[in-house]
């Protein structure tokens, strides 16, 4: 199998989705030149949604409510455990993922329509939670600040996770929202080695931009805290302590870690990725990580698909506790305020009774 490598994206195999009943593969007639082929450029699709509040009830996450505005992401993690979604749009999980995006313009007026609802109540609502809310195109498109626009009227409770510094031009929004209590961000490191970052995350910010990132949130009087992940064997879970160390320098109080997952088609997309970057290192990130997955390559239940099993993930877990405590992270409990939140549309007399 021939890995191609596309400067600034991150999958080195285009498959199909499992959802597909053919599948199509390159290959060399002999015509072809020697030239490169040329980038491949990102395109954005409207998506017409019906609603944008989704519900879950996973025991795992900590979170009833979330809330995207976009589909795929032009970040390019080769380990996004959301390409996959990709295949129930007759799209790959590869390439297409992280070039055929779909952006949702109506997102703050549905979301403003379901607030309104009397039948609605309120929990935190967490921003990015399948795709990076933040991720370039949002630059032009600007749905995410809408939909803190929204939320900010409404003082409505959310969280936010991302590996851009473009959350830094929302300061205003976000530091209106913390005064009371309604925000909180979580900054995605993963390593901070700069030449894997490339290779990892080709189009998000540099590990040195994410810390600065967190140090103006926290300036600003916005909590924020630094996300570990995902923890990569062999590749990035070394630096478990160092990046916890440097976010906390940064004013980071919060931490939390994730350990890879390989859902579906990400599996053959990672190790193609593996192959095609880290060929000496492949089969043991994969037979570390099976040691952590019971003997598979993911394991998607409940309470175990976030932290793994077994001795190398106990042994993780309690390097990242030690850490914690050492470095004085989650100590206090961050718990947003709901009882802020103000019904949008009540307009006219209604408005007085506010």
């Amino acid at each position: 199998m021939k890995h191609e490598v596309n400067k600034g994206r991150g999958a080195t195999l285009q498959i199909e989705g499992r959802f597909e009943s053919v599948a199509r593969e390159r290959f060399d007639d002999g015509w072809a030149s020697d030239d490169e082929l040329p980038p491949l450029k990102t395109t954005v699709t409207e998506e017409r949604a019906k609603s944008v509040i989704r519900r879950q009830d996973s025991p795992d996450l900590p979170f009833e409510l979330s809330l995207n505005p976009y589909r795929g992401c032009e970040h390019g993690c080769i380990y996004c455990y959301a390409r996959p979604s990709h295949g129930y749009l007759n799209l790959s999980p590869g390439l297409d993922f992280e070039t055929k995006l779909f952006a949702k313009p109506d997102a703050a007026k549905l979301l403003r329509e379901e607030l309104a609802k009397p039948s609605y109540r309120c929990a935190p609502i967490a921003l990015g939670s399948n795709t990076d809310v933040y991720q370039p195109i949002e630059r032009e498109w600007k749905v995410t600040r809408q939909i803190l626009e929204v939320l900010a009227e409404c003082r409505h409770p959310l969280s936010i996770v991302t590996k851009s510094s473009l959350v830094e031009r929302d300061l205003d929004l976000l530091a209106q929202l913390a005064q009371d209590n309604l925000v909180q961000v979580f900054i995605s490191v993963t390593t901070l080695d700069a030449d894997l970052a490339r290779k990892l995350e080709p189009r998000a910010a540099s590990p040195r931009r994410r810390l600065e990132t967190i140090r103006r949130l926290n300036e600003a009087g916005v909590p924020c805290g630094v996300m570990v992940a995902p923890v990569v064997p062999f590749l990035t879970d070394a630096e478990l302590e160092n990046i916890l160390q440097a976010a906390s320098e940064q004013g980071a109080r919060s931490a939390a870690y994730t350990l890879l997952r390989l859902p579906y088609e990400l599996k053959d997309l990672f190790k193609d990725w593996l192959a095609t970057n880290y060929p000496l290192k492949a089969a043991h990130v994969m037979s570390r990580l099976r040691d952590m997955r019971g003997g598979k390559e993911n394991d998607s239940e409940f309470g175990s698909r976030f932290r793994g099993d077994g001795l190398f993930a106990d042994l993780l877990e309690k390097r990242f506790r030690i850490a914690c405590e050492r470095l004085g992270l989650n100590q206090e409990e961050m718990g947003l305020d709901v009882s802020r939140f103000r019904p949008p549309g009540r307009g006219g007399q209604m408005g007085l009774f506010d």
